[in-house]
Formats: C-alpha cells, sequence, structure tokens
C-alpha cells in the first residue's frame, strides 16, 4: 500500500527529518508558511484520509472542555460520565482517549461524531497553519503517523533547504 510505503520512508527517514524540521522551525517566516501550505494542498488532492485512519487508530488528539461538553451533550452523557468512560488525563495533564483506536471510528474508517468532533481532529494533520514554526516538533511526530505529513515533509525538503 502507498501510505505504509510513506510511513515506511518517514521511520526510515526519522533522524534527518528530525534535524530537517528542527533547522526549519528557526525560520519564522511567511514563505515558510506559504510553501506548507501549498504542499499541504497538493497533498490532500491525492491522498484519501478514509483509506487510512492511521492517525485515529493509533493517536488521540487533546480534549478540551468544550470539545467534551460537545460530545457527552451529542452522545446525551453527562460530562463526568464521558470523561470516565472515554478519556484519561495524559502526563501533561490534557485529556486524551483511554484507547486506540479512536471508539468513534468505524469499520470503514468513518467518524461517527465527525460535525462535533474535538477542535484537534478538526485541525489535524495541522500543516496548514500560520506561525509553522512553532510546530516542528508535533510535524515530526505527525510524519511518523500520517502518511499525508510525510508527504508534506518530503515535498518542503526539495523546495526548502
Amino acid at each position: 500500500m502507498i501510505y505504509e510505503d510513506k510511513l515506511n520512508r518517514a521511520k526510515s527517514q526519522s533522524k534527518e527529518n528530525k534535524i530537517y524540521l528542527t533547522k526549519l522551525g528557526k525560520q519564522k517566516s511567511e514563505e515558510l508558511d506559504l510553501e506548507f501550505a501549498k504542499s499541504h494542498e497538493a497533498t490532500f488532492k491525492k491522498i484519501d484520509c478514509l483509506s487510512c485512519a492511521n492517525c485515529c487508530k493509533t493517536t488521540s488528539p487533546i480534549f478540551l472542555m468544550t470539545d467534551i461538553k460537545r460530545l457527552a451533550k451529542r452522545l446525551e452523557m453527562t460530562v463526568a460520565d464521558f470523561i470516565t468512560t472515554y478519556l484519561t488525563m495524559d502526563e501533561e495533564d490534557d485529556f486524551v482517549l483511554t484507547t486506540a483506536p479512536c471508539p468513534f471510528l468505524d469499520n470503514q474508517n468513518k467518524c461517527t461524531v465527525y460535525d462535533d468532533r474535538p477542535s484537534a481532529c478538526r485541525e489535524y494533520p495541522h500543516t496548514n497553519r500560520k506561525q509553522m514554526h512553532q510546530i516542528m516538533d508535533l510535524t515530526y511526530e505527525n510524519s511518523l503517523i500520517c502518511p499525508a505529513v510525510s508527504d508534506i515533509v518530503d515535498q518542503l525538503k526539495t523546495k526548502l533547504k
């Protein structure tokens, strides 16, 4: 599968990519944001997230209290019951899922709470935002999880030296 190939490539180039992204993180420029946005757009014209869903299968978004309240309401649960049923506190005191894959991912890789999904899911993989230099560590981590981010990093390595 092409997506697995992209992830395997990212893992094999892990050290190189970490150094590269750390270097990019020192560039506070509109050009960096623009190149990320262009690569993001080009990549998502050819990658179908529903064919992969590795993010939903292997990691958890951070759940903000607004996300928790929205999802609890959607599921007709109290906030406390939602937290008890689905979440735990991580080492950084953020609410995250207790299990992977995400309990809201169905067998066709579709999100059963899509319209009410957490903000972090809405923004994932965070490659088309401003101030990209601030999240190079996250971009590196996501390159090992998301074939699209891996592809974006590969594109940037040819554009931004």
